[in-house]
């Protein structure tokens, strides 16, 4: 199982940046951000303080739905 951070990545990198784009960027240059988490809540605990954006949250939470469903592929 791949942690949530190898996921984010594969959204990195987008000519027309969106919100899922800025998220992984984001999350790719924060040497803070719990790059080896695979539970929820560590990762949100950590948005919640360190939020890039002001939808990073909501962001987070459908990219951890398309995560989790990725993982039962």
């Amino acid at each position: 199982m791949k942690t949530f951070y190898q996921f984010l990545l594969t959204y990195r990198g987008k000519k027309v940046a969106d919100d899922q784009s800025r998220l992984a960027d984001w999350a790719f240059y924060d040497h803070d951000f719990p790059k080896h988490a695979k539970r929820y809540d560590e990762i949100s605990d950590y948005l919640e303080f360190n939020s890039p954006f002001h939808n990073a949250l909501s962001i987070f939470d459908d990219l951890w739905d398309a995560y989790l469903s990725s993982e039962k592929d």
